[in-house]
Formats: C-alpha cells, structure tokens, sequence
C-alpha cells in the first residue's frame, strides 16, 4: 500500500516522541510505500482531479538523517491506498479549506483518514459539548457578563480558545478573580471570539489523561501529562511529564461510550483528553502519544494503528 501523509514539515519532526513518525515507521517496516507532503501542497483545478506535490521518502534507521527523498513530483490523491491527515491544528479556516480539498479527493475516490467532514464536524474542544454526561460545568460563548457569572458560581475557572493547541492561550483564574477582565478581552477580543470556560477541576495535579481510541476501541494505557512546578498545564508542550497508565474503570468507560459513536462517523483514531473523570478535549486532528506509551509500557501503539488502518483501507 502507498501512504500518503499530509503533515507539518518532516523537517521539523522530534522523531523521539512523534506520532506520525511512529506511524511511518511500523508502515515501512510491513512494506508500504511512504510519500509526504504539506496542506500548501494540495491543489484542485476544474475539471481535474485533486493533486499535491509529493516526495516520496524512506526511513533511513539513522537518528538525525532519519529520512532520504526517492522522488519529488505531482500526483493525484486517489492514487494512493490511503491519505493521513496529520496535519496539527490551529482549526483555522485554512485548515478547514484544505478538509474541502481533502472531501473533492474523496469524490475522487480517494481513502481519506480521518474523514475530511469528521474533522470538520468535530473541532476539538467544542466536540465535549455533544457529551454532557462525560464533561464538568462547562461554557462557550463571546460574552464576557457570561463568563463573569459563570466564575461567580464557581469560583476556580479555566479559560481557553477554542482553536489552542499544546496548553497555548489558556488561563486559570481562582476565587479572588484576579485579572479576569483582562484575560477575557484578550481571549474574546472585545467579543469577537468564542471562548471556552470550564470550572477548575484539582484532579489535574494527577495529570491530564491521554486516552487513545483507534479503530474504535481503546488503547489499553493512557498517557498522563502531568504539570511541573508552578504550572497549571499538563501539556507535554507546555513542560508536562507524562506518565502511561493502565486505563482505569472510568477511563474504559468513557472510551468505550464514545469509541463506536466516532468511529462510525469516520474517525479512526480519536485522542480523548481526561482529568478525573472529566472529559476536557476530543482531538481529532492530529493525536499524538504513540511513542511515550509504546517505550513506557511495552504495548505498541503504532502497530494496532496499523492494523486498524489496514482494515479500514481492506473495507
């Protein structure tokens, strides 16, 4: 099979901890083809099918030059086996403009993972909403009285945007409310964006779980990201130590309610986010944590994902 990834620049990869990396790894070792290439690269011109330049690599072993180019060149997407979009956020309208892209590829007949209008349907901190029964006290809205009574009620609030990544932009503000109408007009920017605010939840001095979901079912570990220091962000990006876990009861709960539902919508691999038992985040666009799992406890991730992706590839 051919895989076509659609990332960030693979210059840039920390191939000691990156998931896409590990994917392509365990795909070259069962014997596919492996080509890369950006969003910028994607073009679709009328009446033709929908192409991108693409360099078609392989992994060398060596931990620096980890990569050499076999070929540059044009090529349409439904030509490959399959494309992974692993392309990290901002959910920006350019990432959303190349999920349109990605949608023609599929008319064209192309195999798109994660399903272009899963990804589309599912921004990544609004998608908790659609499971109350799983969340905390939780608001979106652009309105700042709002969101001052919502820490009136409950007094230790986080405060977030809805197109974060790694921990950026978020702010906790306790029960002095100190700085809160500062921190509201930088995120809301005088009411022109949406912003998330949930209540403070402590449990996150134990970490901010990473639950895998792949094909459906959950990866049997965790991985929890747990704040360092003064720091009230568990992100591995924001300094976070992570830490893999056998899920716990609630965990496997909370994967296998949400699992099936998200993938039938065409979403294959799934990255839940849990402090408690609270879920916080659904991601979507680009989990990660393969690799930090994988060394810690022995279960290789990389390998159920391609498995998993294989099948769904086979039909």
């Amino acid at each position: 099979m051919h895989i076509l990834f659609v990332a960030d620049p693979v210059e840039h990869f920390k191939i000691y901890k990156d998931t896409t990396f590990s994917m392509m790894r365990e795909a070259q070792r069962r014997g596919h083809r492996i080509s890369v290439c950006e969003p910028r690269h994607i073009s679709w011109q009328r009446g033709e099918l929908v192409t991108a330049e693409v360099r078609d690599i392989v992994l060398t072993g060596d931990k620096e030059h980890w990569f050499t180019v076999e070929k540059e060149h044009r090529a349409a997407l439904v030509d490959f086996g399959v494309v992974l979009m692993r392309k990290d956020p901002p959910f920006d309208a350019e990432y959303i403009y190349s999920t349109h892209l990605l949608e023609q590829a599929e008319r064209d007949g192309a195999k798109v993972i994660n399903k272009p209008s899963a990804l589309r349907d599912h921004p990544e901190k609004l998608a908790i909403m659609e499971f109350p029964q799983f969340i905390g006290p939780t608001l979106v809205t652009r309105d700042a009285a709002q969101i001052k009574r919502f820490h009136a009620e409950h007094q230790d609030i986080i405060l977030k945007p809805l197109d974060g990544m790694g921990g950026m932009g978020i702010f906790r503000v306790k029960a002095d409310g100190l700085n809160l109408g500062s921190i509201i007009e930088t995120l809301n920017k005088d009411g022109a964006q949406s912003v998330m605010v949930q209540k403070f939840l402590p449990e996150i001095a134990e970490g901010d779980k990473r639950v895998l979901i792949i094909g459906g079912k959950p990866v049997p570990y965790s991985l929890a990201r747990i704040p360092q220091g003064s720091e009230v962000r568990g992100n591995l990006a924001a300094g976070g130590k992570g830490v893999a876990r056998p899920l716990s009861e609630k965990d496997l709960h909370i994967a296998q309610s949400l699992g099936p539902v998200l993938h039938n919508r065409g979403l294959l691999l799934v990255g839940v986010d849990v402090i408690g038992e609270c879920v916080t985040e659904i991601n979507v666009t680009s989990p990660t944590c393969f690799q930090e799992i994988h060394d810690q406890t022995g279960f290789d991730v990389p390998a159920m994902f391609l498995d998993a992706l294989e099948e769904a590839v086979r039909g």
